[in-house]
């Protein structure tokens, strides 16, 4: 009797099932359809809006490149029309050329009152490819664990020799490969440069760790020197598992950060960029100001960023952040321009209470101990580093 009762049990279930799928075809069939006809279902409302217009230059530029690489609203892939500023083009995101670009004097409203250094940003704001009259290709043919890049100008020997002397010295580091390579422009002559390229030339056969741009090498472009480094990290050492990126003005403690990334847990790797955040700001309107930005050039906040004092990342990061830099428009301060490529990845930089780019109290700057914990502290003379390195380096310093 059981045993019937089962049997008719599983029947029934196995006819509500049939049922089930049965309903189930039927009104996907159907789902489609008006009544009485075959004309398929529309939405009445669009899933996406389009950004809010702008006068300022970089939000407008930002929203050409957002609308070329958008694979659904971009050229080929979309009837929906986009309002076109005057001046937009359907070419890609970069000039073919380096030449300046004429448009922007009557792109940008006050143009012409602006300061040179924002002319001559403007000017050449989509030009990325300069050529590259400095290489070093065999730099990372170990495949170095920490690769150190120093942003430097070619007037400052005093410093990229101090910085080889102490915590950028290459070679086997606490059992790691570490690499160091410095990232030059040219000194303009317009900049009252005297012409430094014979010492330049003989510092890059000495020593073997200089990058050097056919480029004006200029507070505005150091963002221009941020992408170039990008291009030549994928093409000459797209296997460093680390990067530290910093100023040729700043200590770094190597050993402390060769011991943080040995600690890191492998799920932090990938995404890791460290170093001393800063939140909730937004461009300085301050004429006076080194980072005075107008509003004819950019509104809104700055995504967080990480000071450019410097700042570390996992080298798959890098990769990564190289992409995302083709398609956000060159802004004219390098960090918080790095910051707006990791938000285009989804991503945020972590804040580090080991770097410190505003210096560290007065009373501890003579204090041996004071430096053993930290990441990064800035400023420091070349003087002032190599006291410092010898201070860390010796084997007696006792800081219990």
């Amino acid at each position: 009797m059981s045993a019937s009762w089962r049997r008719l049990k599983v029947l029934g279930a196995m006819m509500m099932v049939n049922l089930f799928i049965y309903v189930m075809v039927e009104v996907s069939r159907s789902g489609g359809r008006e009544t009485g006809g075959s004309k398929v279902r529309v939405p009445s409302k669009r899933f996406w809006t389009r950004n809010p217009s702008s006068e300022a230059y970089w939000n407008r530029e930002q929203q050409r490149l957002d609308r070329v690489h958008n694979p659904i609203l971009g050229e080929n892939g979309s009837s929906v029309a986009l309002p076109i500023w005057p001046g937009w083009t359907n070419a890609t995101d970069e000039l073919a050329s380096c030449d300046p670009d004429p448009a922007v004097a009557r792109l940008v409203k006050d143009y012409n009152s602006l300061p040179a250094r924002f002319k001559d940003f403007l000017l050449y704001m989509r030009c990325r490819s300069y050529p590259l009259l400095v290489d070093q290709p065999h730099l990372c043919k170990d495949q170095p664990f920490l690769l150190l890049v120093v942003k430097s100008l070619a007037p400052h020997f005093d410093r990229r020799q101090a910085i080889r002397e102490s915590w950028g010295r290459a070679g086997r580091v606490a059992n790691r490969t570490v690499a160091t390579v410095f990232l030059l422009g040219n000194a303009a002559a317009a900049d009252h440069h005297p012409d430094l390229s014979e010492m330049l030339r003989y510092e890059t056969s000495r020593h073997r760790d200089i990058l050097q741009w056919d480029y004006r090498d200029s507070f505005f472009n150091l963002t221009v020197k941020e992408v170039l480094f990008l291009d030549w990290l994928e093409l000459r050492c797209p296997n460093a598992s680390f990067v530290f990126k910093g100023d040729d003005d700043v200590f770094v403690n190597t050993p402390r950060v060769l011991d943080f990334l040995g600690g890191l847990a492998p799920a932090k790797v990938r995404d890791l960029f460290v170093g001393d955040v800063i939140t909730n700001a937004g461009p300085h309107r301050d004429k006076k100001l080194k980072y005075f930005i107008p509003e004819s050039l950019y509104v809104g906040q700055y995504p967080p960023y990480a000071g450019g004092g410097g700042f570390l990342y996992s080298g798959d990061l890098a990769l990564r952040l190289r992409n995302a830099s083709r398609h956000v428009a060159l802004y004219p301060i390098d960090d918080v321009y790095t910051g707006m490529c990791l938000r285009k990845l989804g991503l945020a930089p972590e804040k580090h209470k080991g770097f410190r780019t505003f210096d560290i109290e007065q009373k501890y700057r003579s204090n041996p101990c004071a430096y053993k914990g930290l990441v990064l502290v800035h400023s420091r003379t070349p003087q002032e580093m190599i006291k410092i390195w010898g201070w860390l380096s010796d084997p007696e310093l006792n800081c219990q």
